[in-house]
């Protein structure tokens, strides 16, 4: 009967270690913000396709540049939790993140964040260029160093954030050809207008939390309305007229140019209809419209490639 007992105790024991390690690697995949990291996959891989004129596809090299990609976001993601770890324990939405709990030590989240944007940046230099590597390099620091603090200081932190935040595609294009041509800024530009009405609906939405938090991302009594309808129209509008480039130029058929216009009518629908009637059900809607909207123009711009 002893026996028993003690290999219960045991087995009991070895259970609830390995429900803490998977709840640590837990709280630790959380810091690298997943979420996120997959639409900087997406957007990554579409400049690296489009980009490509090597037969056979290099796929080796499509994976380092994902892999060294996705480390510096994972390690802009975790750096970011920690700077702002204090502000994120006063906001709802943020307020069960590890850090803000106190479920990782702030200095292990430091040195977790420091080595995978060290590994990805050194890995992209010597697995495949060294301006994809510069180029995450700046976007890591300017988000970090820019975007982050500003957050506090001026709404038009979202339009220095959006510089850094498309920068994907044009990694994904310089570790393809080891340069950026034209077309590399067009699907930066798509990218870069993108991000505003996405982060206007995130915005609106949690505005009392980023107010409780001290966010500066919305400015303050009438001058709001007036900022949320330029920064969510105005972008939606010229996303249309900038998805219309690849075809122009030739690099898109018309399989592309139709769908792009459809969608990025309804995304401009759901942008009208959230600077009208600035409600949560509104923003919501939008998020989920900028959601769909990314990943399905880039996929559509890759299967319809000339």
């Amino acid at each position: 009967m002893a026996s028993e007992i003690t290999a219960a105790l045991e087995m009991a024991g070895v259970e609830r270690r390995h429900l803490l390690r998977s709840k640590v690697l837990g709280d630790y995949w959380a810091l690298t913000k997943p979420e996120v990291n997959f639409l900087i996959a997406i957007t990554t891989f579409a400049g690296f396709y489009l980009a490509c004129a090597i037969q056979p596809f290099p796929f080796m090299l499509l994976i380092h540049t994902l892999l060294g990609t996705l480390l510096v976001a994972s390690g802009a993601g975790t750096l970011n939790q920690y700077i702002e770890r204090h502000f994120d324990a006063q906001m709802r939405r943020t307020a069960r993140r590890p850090l803000a709990l106190g479920r990782i030590e702030s200095s292990h989240a430091l040195w977790f964040g420091i080595s995978l944007s060290l590994a990805g940046t050194v890995y992209l230099a010597l697995a495949v260029n060294g301006l994809a590597s510069l180029l995450a390099v700046v976007t890591l620091l300017s988000y970090l160093f820019l975007y982050t603090p500003l957050k506090r200081i001026t709404p038009l932190c979202m339009l220095v954030g959006a510089f850094p935040g498309a920068m994907p595609p044009l990694i994904g294009w310089a570790a393809a050809r080891g340069r950026l041509d034209p077309e590399a800024w067009v699907l930066y530009a798509m990218l870069f207008l993108w991000q505003f009405p996405h982060f206007m609906s995130i915005a609106w939405m949690y505005r009392e939390d980023y107010t409780r938090a001290r966010y500066l991302v919305l400015p303050a009594g009438e001058l709001r309305d007036r900022f949320v309808v330029w920064q969510t129209l105005a972008p939606s509008l010229a996303l249309i007229g900038v998805s219309m480039v690849p075809t122009i130029n030739g690099e898109s058929g018309p399989v592309y140019l139709f769908f792009a216009l459809l969608l990025g009518s309804v995304f401009f629908y759901y942008s009208g209809r959230f600077a009208l009637r600035k409600s949560n059900v509104a923003a919501r809607q939008l998020l989920t419209a900028s959601i769909i909207y990314l990943p399905a123009v880039f996929v559509l711009m890759m299967l319809d490639k000339k």
